[in-house]
């Protein structure tokens, strides 16, 4: 089974920046699609990018456009979520995905994603 884990995370103000790096175990993350999704207290999970195995693919949300940016390094076995001009509204726990399969970023499809990790938490706050 494999296994993802988010480091990164942490307290920042408003405008600054953080980088997520996930990282697997086992066989890695070299063929697999990779998302960052975000929960906030009380809201649902969703997607904020996702990067194809390549790397030639990524999609955002239109909250982090122009803000976040997803790389991968492929011969590390890691996947990058730099944030940038963070704000309040950014505020919540981190989750980077992976699956074979081509699965829909944004609205509900993280339900579909069959690896996780545990999640790293990010606070945006003065």
């Amino acid at each position: 089974q494999l296994q993802l884990e988010e480091s990164g995370g942490g307290l920042v103000q408003p405008g600054g920046s953080l980088r997520l790096s996930c990282t697997a175990s086992d066989f890695g993350l070299v063929s697999l699609n990779v998302g960052w999704f975000r929960q906030a207290p009380g809201k649902e999970r969703e997607g904020v990018s996702c990067v194809s195995a390549s790397g030639l693919s990524t999609t955002y949300a239109d909250s982090v456009k122009g803000r976040f940016t997803i790389s991968r390094d492929n011969a590390r076995n890691i996947v990058y979520l730099q944030m940038n001009n963070l704000k309040p509204g950014d505020t919540a726990v981190y989750y980077c995905a992976a699956d074979h399969r081509v699965i829909p970023c944004g609205g509900t499809g993280y339900v579909d994603w069959s690896y996780w990790g545990q999640g790293t938490q990010v606070t945006v706050s003065s």
